[in-house]
């Protein structure tokens, strides 16, 4: 039996960890040849996976991943623009430093990753673009990062009026906490268990969500099943932005 989304070329950022590979690899499980694009060494080294090493931030990157993409596909038909970055900071102690970092990769990253994929994706293509529950919610200490995550939601409408004529569906994948690196890297054990409590404290589901949730979430927009979405956001968040 095919899987839901055999015989397609898919192209991940973020790839290394979290939702990103947990995606990639829930792809190649349903028939995907599948790209997956990473800061870290570790994107090289996924077994079944294509990996390229690159920053979302950097042009000359982006250019290297979309002409392996070329060179081994010649199209894509999932392309999911999943690379992110979170960090807080109150209102008074954001910096232009931190401010810049979170512009950079969530906003610019997302729009150029797509720009430079126009030319190969497939009529019929899906673009997925991970934003976030903070797009609609506001949280202390995140208005930097929600403001991008506003801002790639923003984008998803404005593709998919753009590219409806080619037939390219163009949807937002939006998590609430999720329990990966992105939310506690660089912290010992012991505090990213005491941040987990306190984040799962305020979610109406009472735990924080798994990357292989959102993977599984993201597949119906990749695959033929979402056929009539386009424009949409897909939620999940355990209920926190609406409970």
């Amino acid at each position: 039996m095919n899987g839901k989304l055999h015989g397609k070329v898919a192209v991940i950022t973020g790839g290394n960890s979290g939702i990103g590979l947990a995606a990639a690899q829930l792809f190649a499980s349903e028939g995907a040849s599948v790209v997956i694009f990473g800061r870290e060494e570790s994107v090289l080294q996924q077994p079944g996976l294509l990996g390229v090493r690159g920053d979302v931030t950097s042009e000359e990157d982006l250019k290297k991943l979309f002409d392996v993409v070329r060179e081994r596909f010649a199209r894509i038909d999932v392309l999911f623009a999943n690379a992110g970055l979170s960090k807080s900071a109150a209102l008074g102690d954001v910096t232009h430093d931190l401010y810049d970092q979170l512009f950079d990769v969530n906003v610019k990253g997302t729009f150029f990753t797509v720009q430079h994929a126009l030319p190969l994706l497939s009529r019929g293509a899906s673009v997925i673009v991970t934003t976030s529950n903070t797009n609609s919610v506001g949280y202390p200490n995140l208005s930097v990062y929600g403001g991008t995550k506003a801002a790639t939601r923003a984008f998803v409408r404005s593709w998919a009026a753009e590219l409806v004529g080619r037939g390219v569906r163009v949807n937002a994948l939006s998590p609430g906490p999720i329990a990966t690196s992105l939310l506690t890297k660089d912290v010992d054990d012991a505090t990213r268990a005491a941040m987990f409590d306190g984040i799962a404290s305020i979610i109406p589901m009472k735990r924080m969500g798994q990357a292989e949730e959102l993977a599984r979430s993201a597949l119906f927009p990749a695959s033929d099943d979402s056929s009539f979405m386009t424009a949409a956001e897909l939620v999940v968040d355990g209920g926190t932005s609406e409970l």
